[in-house]
């Protein structure tokens, strides 16, 4: 499922900014791991919620073949894009869960 452009214009300052903080030191193996882990984990749970978003499969393949040409700056980055990519996700599953509700014709 493609996220509705208006969740990207909302996410992407936060993204951004946290991604500026991550960027003052260089990322190891071990945090591109972790951040990977964390992304896959979020990714799994909006797969079960049937509504696993194509951008973060992308963000998620990228974040890996960055970590595969040992750019794990990048790798981190790519993984906690993802991670937040799957957690609104999961928001937008859990809130449309009852939403659809108030558009009901009644």
């Amino acid at each position: 499922m493609k996220p509705p452009a208006i969740m990207i214009r909302l996410l992407a300052p936060g993204l951004l900014l946290a991604f500026a903080a991550t960027s003052a030191c260089a990322a190891t193996e071990a945090d591109y791991k972790a951040a990977y882990a964390a992304a896959e984990a979020a990714s799994k749970e909006a797969a079960g919620l049937r509504n696993q978003w194509t951008t973060t499969i992308s963000t998620l393949a990228a974040a890996k073949k960055a970590a595969d040409s040992g750019d794990f700056d990048r790798a981190v980055t790519a993984a906690k894009e993802a991670e937040a990519l799957a957690k609104a996700s999961i928001d937008q599953a859990t809130s449309e869960k009852e939403a659809w509700k108030a558009m009901e014709i009644r």
